[in-house]
């Protein structure tokens, strides 16, 4: 089983209703598990899942007192990212914007993007995976600094269809 048919399997399995789907051959077995929108959230947070709720539910009320000016903005840029397709990560490891340091970054903001277009790579366990772009539009922002640790299904990248 190659990779492209593992990230496959993935999409299908986050498509579906299935919690976990394993997969056995002779000398190799893929155990493909969904996770709990609670457990993404954790993940973005990097703190145990009652850490945040305890701990994030009194800080906006002191923040948002001094900061009362600034909280309409940010409003209005959670809208304005509402039309735009999010290219995620497929994989845990580590992100890289160009193919190699003396080379020149796959895309940056204003990059037009088509479906099969390279955007960045993918390190994981010594393996460099190429990620394309499913979609195709211009590429309005990059959510990860280079050579960043990435979890699966985190955001990239933010595509302007239009």
């Amino acid at each position: 089983m190659d990779f492209k048919q593992i990230q496959e399997l993935i999409k299908l399995v986050n498509k579906s209703n299935l919690s976990e789907l394993t997969i056995e051959e002779k000398d190799f077995k893929v155990t493909i598990k969904q996770k709990e929108e609670i457990i993404q959230q954790t993940l973005i947070s990097g703190q145990f899942q009652q850490a945040p709720q305890q701990a994030f539910a009194p800080a906006p009320a002191p923040a948002a007192l001094p900061a009362a000016g600034s909280a309409p903005p940010p409003a209005a840029k959670a809208d304005d990212t509402s039309k735009y397709i999010t290219i995620k990560s497929p994989m845990i490891g580590t992100f890289y914007r160009k193919p190699s340091p003396d080379k020149p970054l796959f895309v940056e903001v204003g990059s037009e993007v088509t479906p099969g277009k390279v955007v960045c790579i993918i390190e994981a366990m010594k393996l460099f995976n190429e990620i394309e772009s499913e979609v195709k539009g211009k590429i309005v922002k990059v959510l990860v600094e280079d050579q960043s640790p990435v979890e699966y299904d985190q955001p990239l990248f933010l595509v302007d269809p239009s």
